[in-house]
């Protein structure tokens, strides 16, 4: 698999070891980053979907993350503006509710005040008629008004898919499906992996001078493979999500809320024509990849946003989709090392990735240096190299380019929110074949071109990969793309070569992930 010894391996392939892959390599080192599955199919794919200064962090007094994430949400709507974009926030205030107005206002200017004043744009406040003409479907009683502010908005998963390929256009080598079997310690130190493919069951050794642990929730599992001793050092939580019709809502906002059950700060968020709701944050009561939004899960997520919004009336069977991820209770990322040499980095949040990267390969690069003498290369400029698709910031001109190709008006806005400057590329595909230029479903925005797309640039190896996290459409079309599954896996099957076999296995697994995300009872 891989020939020639690296100077670091990264494995687990999230926001976090892409983020480490892309700034090893763009220090010049010989970097590999391999995943057990697709890249962020885990945490980072079930989300919140927010690039944010952590409001509710601020109730913590933890200042500092909040200054820190407010840095990196400056950092990410500049290197990535098709991906993370601005989102207008609400915070009601009502008579009677367990936070005080002066301690509402003091917040949000402190919000500001670390952001620099440098946020989208500063907080305002709205007296309650405000409230109601901007946002109408808000319960009304009590309402004394709102604190309008800013945060940012990201798509989860294919800001991990423009951060890996970054990182391989900086020289990293990246495989997913690719799972780590066994630790490599030829002199007591650990050297590199046994790793597995799991597609095809191939085995193969990368050695590594370093082996980096961003396995996130799966953290103590491979620490145990380093050294089967090893004390957990995780408390795993998980935070589940759902989706519903957005016109039940008529949320213009993103709104914050207190929710009425236990007071945890949550939110309704807006996407597309769905709304979601979320989060949970309980502890997990199964391993990393055995857990599933429960009925009482969407239970407490359903009355939490009809408190909110009392002429929703959302029922269970309102809810489109669903997801739940796993997470470590830390928000502030801690860098160890063991006495063999596994460094792993726990803890931290979305946001703040690009910072955690850093800093673990800060660690990386001392202990080559120790290794063998080589200097400390600078720190890479990961806040302003691009990612891929965000290097044209206009994003307006960019639509009206897809448009004067042919894309109709929800297609370019699709495009340009999934690719940002590579929607051309896109496009230049249904230029060769204009049959690409079709609904993948009929009445939806994606076309077949981004199939052929996802599969020459974006990594994409299995069924799931496409619908499930390149667009998306497991989660927004109500019957979860199974209309369209087989078509897609035939079309998947001609540009990677499949025979019926794998086809059917595809098609298999695909309900079977269908059916993994139904509701738990």
């Amino acid at each position: 698999m891989v020939e020639t010894p690296m100077d670091v391996l990264i494995i687990g392939g999230g926001i976090t070891g892409a983020g480490i892959a892309r700034d090893a390599a763009l220090r010049g080192f010989r970097t590999a980053l391999v995943d057990k599955a697709d890249f962020g199919a885990g945490t980072s794919s079930h989300s919140s979907r927010l690039i944010h200064g952590g409001i509710r962090y601020l109730e913590q007094g933890a200042f500092h993350l909040v200054f820190e994430a407010s840095h990196e949400r400056r950092v990410l709507l500049t290197i990535a503006p098709h991906l993370v974009r601005p989102l207008a926030f609400l915070f009601p205030l009502y008579r009677g509710g367990r936070l005080p107005a002066w301690k509402l206002r003091a917040g949000m200017w402190l919000y500001d005040l670390l952001s620099s004043f440098r946020n989208v744009r500063w907080h305002r406040w709205l007296r309650a008629k405000q409230v109601r003409r901007v946002e109408p479907g808000l319960r009304d009683r009590g309402l004394i008004g709102a604190a309008l502010y800013y945060d940012a908005q990201t798509d989860d998963a294919r800001l991990v898919i423009a951060t890996v390929r970054s990182a391989m256009r900086a020289g990293a080598l990246a495989a997913n499906y690719v799972e780590t079997t066994a630790l490599l310690k030829p002199d007591g130190r650990v050297r590199g992996a046994v790793v597995r493919d799991v597609l095809t069951g191939q085995t193969a050794t990368i050695r590594a001078n370093v082996v980096v642990n961003a396995t996130g929730p799966w953290s103590d599992q491979l620490r145990r493979l380093d050294d089967p001793q090893a004390a957990p050092i995780l408390r795993l939580t998980k935070g589940a999500h759902v989706t519903v019709p957005r016109r039940r809502l008529a949320n213009e906002h993103a709104v914050t809320l207190l929710s009425p059950v236990d007071g945890r700060v949550m939110f309704v968020l807006p996407w597309g024509d769905l709304s979601y709701i979320g989060t949970t944050d309980t502890d997990a009561d199964a391993s990393p990849d055995g857990l599933r939004v429960t009925a009482a899960d969407v239970t407490y997520l359903l009355r939490s946003a009809n408190a909110a919004f009392p002429h929703a009336h959302l029922a269970p069977n309102d809810v489109v989709s669903a997801w739940v991820g796993p997470s470590q209770v830390s928000r502030e990322h801690k860098v160890f090392a063991s006495e063999q040499g596994l460094i792993t980095i726990a803890g931290g949040k979305l946001t703040t990735y690009r910072v955690m990267a850093r800093d673990v390969v800060d660690r990386v690069a001392a202990r080559l240096h120790e290794l063998d003498g080589r200097p400390l290369p600078p720190r890479a400029q990961t806040d302003k190299l691009p990612l891929p698709g965000g290097e044209a910031a206009e994003l307006d001109v960019l639509g009206e380019a897809a448009r004067a190709r042919g894309a109709s008006e929800a297609t370019a806005r699709h495009l340009v929110a999934s690719y940002g400057s590579e929607a051309a590329a896109v496009l230049n595909l249904v230029d060769r074949d204009r049959r690409l230029g079709d609904a993948i479903i009929a009445g939806r925005p994606e076309i077949w071109a981004e199939i052929a797309y996802a599969v020459e640039r974006e990594l994409a190896v299995r069924v799931q990969d496409v619908l499930v996290r390149r667009l998306h459409l497991f989660y927004e079309v109500p019957d979860h793309a199974q209309s369209a599954v087989a078509k897609v896996a035939a079309r998947m099957k001609q540009l990677l070569g499949w025979d019926d076999v794998r086809e059917a296995e595809e098609l298999r697994d695909y309900f079977q992930v269908v059916e993994r995300g139904r509701i738990k009872a």
